[in-house]
Parts: C-alpha cells; structure tokens; sequence
C-alpha cells in the first residue's frame, strides 16, 4: 500500500504575476525550486489565502534569484498580484518510505526570499 504525504511545501509565498494568456501552469523562481526539492513539471496544490480558491497544476521554472511565482492560464483567475499562496507537492512512499520522510518547507519572508527551512511542522501560526 502507498501512502501520499507532503513532499515539499511553499508556505505564505507573494504572487508576482498571474497571466491568463499563458498555456497554463505555475513559474516559480528557480532558486526557489531547488530548496524545496520541486521538479519542472511537478504536480503541484495551490492554495490562496486570500480567498480560499484551491487548483492543482504543474511547475515551470522562472529566472533565478527572481522571487517570481506567476499563476499562468485559467488559475490566473484564481490569484491576484499580492495574494499569498501555499504551494504544496506530494509524494507517494510506503509506509517504511513515509515513516523517515521529512518533508522540505520554506517559510517565505519578503520578496519570497527563504525566511526559514524547516523539516517537519507542528501546529501553531505563522505570520
């Protein structure tokens, strides 16, 4: 049996773009990519604070050291400049797989630079 647990996860981020005549998917900062262990083309979950709205899609990667994270095609109708989103990955593992896997999560600060990394999340609130 798998299990799917977070893989990696991209918390309270600042949407830089959102372009609707774009194929589709989700840029994010190169850079940004590599910390968090997200492939290109990676399935990915959004989730926007601002208004709740949820979508999965893919990743492309955007300039390094941009700070961009840009909703492309229909989720551009999703997000707003300025919004913050979550941005989750998923792995499927076994149990065995799952028992050690400890997820990467960036907790962004300004101009979605990496605020902190931290390896596994424990209730509370983050500002």
């Amino acid at each position: 049996m798998y299990l799917t647990l977070m893989k990696s996860k991209i918390h309270r981020a600042t949407v830089t773009e959102a372009n609707l005549n774009y194929v589709g998917s989700i840029t994010i900062d190169e850079d940004l990519m590599e910390q968090v262990d997200i492939l290109p083309n990676e399935k990915v979950q959004v989730v926007n604070n601002n208004n709740g709205a949820r979508l999965e899609t893919y990743v492309i990667p955007g300039r390094r050291g941009s700070g961009t994270i840009c909703l492309n095609g229909a989720a551009a109708r999703l997000v707003q400049p300025g919004d913050k989103v979550i941005i989750i990955s998923y792995a499927m593992m076994t149990k065995e797989e799952a028992e050690r896997h400890r997820p990467r999560v960036a907790i962004m600060g300004e101009g979605n630079q990496v605020q902190e990394m931290i390896g596994e999340e424990t209730h509370g609130v983050v500002i």
